[in-house]
């Protein structure tokens, strides 16, 4: 069955002196996306994509330069937009973040609200799968709150941070079916998808 892969990128370099969308894969993070590409659903992708963030787009090109098959970047897979406040330190991070889920149709300091950055990643992977004719499955590399909310769409529940990723440092995905988009399998650490973990 083919199906799509939605692949949140690992750790990244911290860096406040940069904007976040700039920020890159960490080693700690290039190498669990390495490890990724023992999984065995990896050989059934044919199309990539990610979004056009350097984190997304490092961790599609270790998917694309394994499986010698391009990427394509989509502006629309992007995380949801928190320009207005820049780096936020952890804790302030987390604070900001939960607001988020909590208030989905509240922009929150400026940030984009959770229910527009839904309906733009909902929108954005519909036409990736409506326009995409490769034979084969799909991975999608983004981000993990747009991905919590593209899982909520696709389940059916409300916007809550309680179906938000697994972890700290990113590096999960979850797939569903290209043809009824129902979810086959929810978040999965990367490590979780290699043979003998």
């Amino acid at each position: 069955m083919s199906e799509i892969y939605f692949v949140t990128h690992p750790e990244v370099v911290i860096d406040a002196s940069i904007p976040v969308t700039d920020w890159s894969l960490s080693e700690v993070g290039i190498g669990r996306m390495r490890r990724l590409l023992s999984a065995d659903w990896v050989k059934s992708i044919r199309s990539i994509y990610c979004s056009t963030e350097k984190k997304a787009v490092d961790g599609a090109v270790i998917l694309s330069e394994h499986l010698n098959i391009p990427c394509t970047m989509v502006e629309a897979l992007g995380e949801n937009d928190r320009t207005s406040t820049g780096y936020l330190p952890p804790q302030q991070f987390e604070t900001m973040a939960d607001q988020f889920f909590a208030s989905p149709s509240v922009s929150i300091r400026g940030w984009e609200t959770a229910e527009s950055a839904q309906k733009r990643i909902v929108k954005a992977v519909t036409e990736i799968v409506e326009t995409d004719n490769k034979n084969g499955s799909i991975a999608i590399v983004s981000h993990g709150a747009v991905g919590a909310l593209l899982l909520c769409h696709l389940n059916q529940w409300s916007i809550s941070r309680d179906h938000d990723q697994p972890g700290a440092g990113g590096g999960n995905y979850f797939s569903f079916s290209k043809k009824r988009f129902e979810v086959q399998q929810g978040w999965t650490p990367i490590e979780s998808a290699i043979k003998g973990n």
